[in-house]
């Protein structure tokens, strides 16, 4: 991966809608190498897909959590087939240290947050913190790749 490939990686993470037309435009490059190129970073894993960010919050779900889950009867496949299809769920990540998951759920009350704790409690211990604001942290790649230099 050189330069060239890492600033078609940030203006796709600025904008995954641009065409390869405008892409090639902006770095300054034939569109049919950057059509290459980008084709090469898809094969070898570094771009995975092509998403849009949702916001939750003005679809309904004003609350934002993280639950902490220990397991305590060690049914991690059966929390996991649990959580992959739960509806307020937005990610969950199975961690180290004193807890198994880190999940966040958005919810569109207190009640829907309860049943989730509810509905796990059986199997798991939880700890959860409430979401007040978000601090936007830059995660371009050419932020992470500078520090690598």
């Amino acid at each position: 991966m050189d330069q060239t490939d890492i600033k078609i990686l940030s203006e796709l993470q600025l904008d995954s809608r641009l065409s390869i037309r405008e892409l090639a435009k902006r770095i300054n490059l034939s569109a049919p190498s950057v059509a290459e190129r980008v084709r090469k970073l898809e094969d070898q894993g570094i771009i995975e897909g092509y998403t849009i960010k949702i916001n939750r919050k003005k679809m309904g779900f004003p609350l934002e959590c993280f639950v902490m889950l220990t397991m305590k009867t060690g049914e991690y496949e059966r929390f996991s087939r649990f959580i992959a299809s739960y509806p307020d769920s937005e990610f969950c990540y199975r961690i180290a240290g004193d807890a198994c998951f880190l999940v966040k759920l958005s919810a569109r009350s207190m009640e829907q947050i309860e049943a989730f704790i509810n509905t796990v409690t059986p199997f798991a211990a939880t700890k959860t913190q409430f979401v007040f604001s978000q601090v936007e942290v830059d995660t371009n790649v050419r932020k992470a790749v500078s520090e690598l230099a």
